[in-house]
């Protein structure tokens, strides 16, 4: 029988699918999810995986759901953009609770940890920004900017966890995902993007862009990473570079609706958020446009593959083959 195999984060978009996957190759997994953690993603998985309640949050339980454990997959991670509510939870999720698992796995002995950080953990100025950029690669250094977010400060401090443990003798990688795109729940994550393209509720594009790659993609990376990666290096994950009137388009196109024919320019986008943040502040309700999302959103970052593509085997379909498989699951097949 195969070594049993640990996946934090099981239960959401990128975890649910890496499960999917390991499962239908037969590799034995217990996940560690919440007990209030909803189980659709994981479709018939969750009927032959073990289950361990906890929270990366929590040692304690980290520890008994690594006894017996070979090898862990880190995917649990908090995904927020603004006020300190948001600031405290990143940290306490993304880097204290890294710091959790990295740490138990050492104490446990696993064979190997796969890290699911992210490209914004590489760190994003205005040195790297435009569309004749050179790519970011795996050899990006942090440097303070503006155009960071604090997600992207917390995902940088959880590979700082991994790197210290590995130091104290973890055999661990690091996957940095681009933007992920695929078949997900409703109102989560980038399905927000296909729903707004979708339903024509999104009333203009944002001038920068960014790389994106299909989840499915991503789940299969993480698996070379575990088999194939050298221990303490990352690898992007990471398919097409597009600008965001590209990305929308394709998705729009996909979906059989017109798209949004504005480009927002960043300093209306800037006022309009620095409003919304203000409101915000009243009604005391998150808002949906941050002035660092748009900062973001505004400058166009392009990422290179080619560590994954020649040191893993990595391949990354088009993102027009995601927009098509989005819309065969939102509007049906043939529709």
């Amino acid at each position: 029988m195969s070594p049993m195999l640990l996946v934090t984060g099981a239960t959401g978009f990128l975890g649910a699918t890496l499960v999917r996957h390991l499962t239908a190759a037969g590799e034995p997994v217990r996940i560690l999810r919440r007990s209030t953690s909803r189980l659709d993603l994981l479709a018939d998985a969750a009927h032959t995986v073990e289950h361990a309640v906890g929270d990366v949050t929590d040692r304690a339980s980290v520890e008994a759901a690594l006894e017996g454990v070979e090898a862990v997959y880190h995917a649990a991670a908090y995904v927020g953009f603004g006020g300190a509510k948001d600031a405290e939870q990143l940290h306490r999720v993304n880097v204290r609770g890294t710091a959790h698992v990295a740490d138990a796995a050492r104490a446990a002995g696993v064979r190997r940890l796969v890290h699911v950080s992210s490209i914004a953990a590489l760190g994003r100025s205005e040195a790297n920004a435009g569309p004749n950029g050179k790519p970011i690669d795996e050899t990006a250094t942090w440097m303070p900017s503006k155009l960071n977010t604090a997600y992207a400060e917390s995902k940088y401090l959880a590979e700082l966890e991994v790197q210290r443990a590995i130091a104290e003798g973890l055999d661990a990688v690091l996957v940095n995902p681009a933007v992920i795109f695929g078949p997900g729940r409703p109102g989560e994550n980038t399905m927000q993007i296909v729903e707004q393209v979708r339903n024509r509720k999104l009333p203009a594009v944002p001038s920068g862009g960014t790389c994106v790659v299909d989840v499915e993609d991503v789940a299969d990376g993480m698996r070379r990473a575990m088999a194939d990666g050298a221990s303490g290096e990352r690898y992007i994950l990471g398919g097409d570079n597009l600008s965001w009137r590209a990305l929308i388009d394709t998705l729009a196109a996909a979906l059989g609706v017109a798209p949004p024919k504005r480009t927002l320019p960043p300093r209306l986008a800037l006022a309009a958020a620095t409003l919304m943040e203000a409101g915000a502040a009243v009604t005391r309700r998150p808002s949906s446009i941050t002035r660092e999302s748009v900062r973001m959103a505004s400058r166009t970052f392009r990422y290179s593959n080619a560590k994954a593509r020649a040191d893993l085997g990595c391949t990354f379909r088009p993102f027009a083959d995601t927009a098509a498989r989005i819309a065969s699951v939102v509007i049906g097949p043939g529709s």
